[in-house]
């Protein structure tokens, strides 16, 4: 006797932000139900949100975020375009090559480009100010298992605490050599294929003075010591 495995229906909730043309959201649902209906695990929810900027010299207004729950672990992808449409079909993308590597259980290879990620606004420094303090535990990670967890939420870096030495890290990419940099506030982990070790002190800063050396360095973050508590904290541009 043959069996047929009925897979419930992936539902696609889609929010936009800005003038978002009508046609979008049906054209990221039926873009994003043809990725997640190839699946073999449970898809627990799925959500897009387009984002259309108002500002036109933006080069790439378009923005396209999705984040599916697989099964219990979440999958994020996030991109940015000249038009709605190129977005969409950017995320699928981005997205198909990110559920394939959590299939896989592999990590995050050189060779993926980041071409379409968004890029942040370039403000005066006059204008910028901090907007959102989070605090939390960090998780006990392996430096590969945070690397892992850093591209399957298309995170730009990974703030943890390394399972090994116990000290707060980041992992980011490494525009240099295509894979991953680590950081620790402490004894560095050990070089591993793909993974690159800093050298470099991670310094101890207030707040005030880790968005001084933001502006001052035009890094994308600025990883520091609180020198309050001795804790691992980032500060970046959003």
């Amino acid at each position: 006797m043959n069996r047929t495995r009925i897979r419930p229906a992936v539902e696609v909730l889609v929010e936009v932000r800005g003038q978002v043309s009508l046609a979008a959201p049906d054209y990221a649902r039926t873009k994003l139900l043809a990725v997640l209906e190839r699946l073999d695990e449970p898809i627990l929810a799925a959500r897009v949100k387009l984002t259309q900027e108002p500002n036109h010299a933006v080069a790439r207004p378009s923005l396209a975020q999705a984040t599916v729950d697989l099964n219990g672990r979440p999958v994020r992808a996030h991109v940015a375009a000249a038009t709605m449409q190129e977005a969409v079909d950017l995320l699928r993308d981005r997205l198909t090559a990110r559920l394939a590597r959590m299939g896989r259980h592999r990590d995050h290879h050189p060779g993926a480009t980041d071409d379409h990620r968004p890029q942040r606004r370039a403000r005066r420094a006059e204008d910028r100010r901090i907007e959102r303090h989070k605090a939390y535990s960090l998780a006990r990670r392996s430096v590969r298992a945070a690397v892992f967890e850093m591209e399957a939420m298309d995170y730009d870096f990974h703030l943890f605490t390394d399972e090994v030495s116990g000290c707060d890290s980041v992992v980011y990419r490494d525009p240099a050599t295509g894979g991953h940099l680590v950081v620790a506030a402490g004894p560095p982990p050990e070089p591993a294929p793909g993974l690159s070790v800093s050298t470099a002190g991670v310094p101890a800063l207030t707040v005030g003075d880790a968005a001084e050396r933001l502006d001052l360095s035009g890094l994308p973050f600025v990883f520091f010591t609180d020198a309050a508590t001795g804790r691992g904290n980032v500060l970046y541009h959003r």
